[in-house]
């Protein structure tokens, strides 16, 4: 039997670093009553690919508060401070912290928030006309059924993996996606050959612990990428300025066709490698050239895997385009490691509202500036979105360092003042043209 309906100001779904960030710059806020609902019983992050010596492709600026808050309680150097790492890390002179370190800092945050709540299960939205608020039915880990209510919804459930469907029909003991690497290493021990399908920082990632095993005497390793290259993430200091909330400003104002556009030619601001995985990656092939006997290594870019199955004598065939002469071969393997990157995804929970969310031409939510979705007329709650408007917003949505801003502007527009001071100027790059000069 449901309790009473418990009244919020916000709800925010799902609890990964951009809602955790969201309640950290919240908890700070006087009179703002904000809970977050995950329906995971503790936080993790990332566990399918946390190898020991990854590092964060962001500095440590880049956490849940400090770049609209820097005096937050709940900074990445409060939290050092707090383990007594913070002399140590200033004498580390290196200011990517380890993934591993990362995770524990947003688990050390999380145990600090007591509006952060676990194991609750969200199973529908709905809108109240009468009392103009949104209904959330959740269900905790035990069983029980909780209801909350609030005009200001944040979803941040995240991203799903993405496996293409040419790869889709290949049984799961014959794919893997990198989400869930570490966890299935006994098939990757066990394969005679691995190929990894797609590049990215994930899928180089994958290719380096390969090729320590392949050093060591393990499987063969493939690397087949649609990519012109094997190409590098492009973090020179003018183009990251396209990752500020500046260039955000700007492609938001953008028409949707060319808000398009852009998005696809810079992949390479996400979708690239880090030149030292690059260059780790350079330096394994370079070490196997001095051993005898291991199993073979191949890397092809401009290849385009149409169709997968499994054959008659019982391993996984691919079926291969090379793109630059449009050639067909047949590439078998007996592992593949689907480096096909995330999509968002439509939560369950939120068909009852389906209908409030105006659409744009290609069928996605209208984002406002503000990170709100536009809803049908009359309806005075709120749905804001976290990594879920790369279309409105550019390719910075995904990114760490936007996180703190964004929901600084979350806070701002549901509390109607300046709670958080936005920055002004981001950028020392002018975006937008000229001004008419009559």
């Amino acid at each position: 039997m449901t309790g009473p309906t418990v009244e919020h100001d916000v709800v925010a779904i799902g609890c990964g670093p951009f809602n955790l960030g969201l309640a950290a710059l919240a908890s700070t806020v006087d009179g703002l009553d904000l809970v977050v609902l995950e329906e995971q019983p503790e936080l993790t992050w990332h566990r399918g690919m946390m190898f020991g010596d990854a590092s964060m492709q962001v500095n440590f600026l880049a956490d849940l508060v400090t770049l609209v808050a820097p005096s937050h309680p709940l900074s990445f150097l409060s939290y050092l401070h707090d383990m007594d790492r913070l002399y140590a890390f200033t004498v580390r002179e290196n200011f990517f912290p380890s993934r591993r370190e990362y995770e524990d800092y947003l688990r050390w945050a999380a145990a600090r928030l007591p509006s952060v709540r676990f194991s609750h299960h969200v199973r529908a939205v709905h809108w109240d006309d009468a009392a103009e608020r949104f209904t959330v039915h959740a269900v905790r880990g035990d069983g029980t059924p909780v209801r909350l209510a609030a005009r200001n919804l944040v979803v941040g459930i995240g991203t799903a993996p993405y496996v293409p469907d040419a790869l889709a029909g290949l049984p799961g003991e014959r794919l893997l996606h990198t989400s869930e690497y570490l966890y299935r290493t006994s098939d990757v021990a066990g394969a005679g050959k691995v190929t990894v399908v797609g590049s990215g920082q994930s899928g180089a990632e994958v290719v380096v612990d390969l090729l320590g095993r392949n050093i060591e005497g393990g499987p063969a390793v493939s690397w087949l990428t649609r990519t012109s290259s094997f190409a590098p993430l492009d973090y020179t200091k003018l183009v990251l300025e396209m990752t500020t909330p500046a260039y955000m400003r700007y492609f938001h104002s953008l028409p949707e066709e060319v808000r398009d556009r852009l998005a696809g030619e810079q992949w390479q601001f996400y979708k690239g490698i880090s030149t030292d995985t690059l260059e780790e990656i350079h330096e394994l092939l370079y070490r196997r050239q001095l051993e005898h006997g291991l199993a073979d290594v191949e890397l092809r870019f401009g290849i385009t895997v149409e169709s997968a199955a499994v054959d008659g004598t019982g391993r996984t065939a691919l079926t291969c385009r090379h793109r630059d002469t449009g050639q067909v071969f047949e590439h078998t393997t007996d592992l593949v490691v689907a480096a096909t990157g995330y999509r968002n995804r439509t939560p369950a929970f939120l068909a009852p509202v389906d209908d409030l969310l105006l659409r744009d031409g290609r069928g996605r939510p209208r984002v406002r500036l503000d990170h709100s979705v536009e809803l049908a007329e009359g309806i005075t709650g709120r749905i804001f979105v976290a990594n879920a408007e790369v279309h409105a917003h550019g390719v910075s949505a995904p990114n760490l360092d936007i996180g703190a801003v964004r929901n600084a502007t979350i806070l701002n527009a549901v509390t109607g003042r300046e709670t958080y001071r936005l920055p002004k100027k981001s950028a020392f790059t002018t975006f937008q043209a000229p001004r008419r000069v009559s």
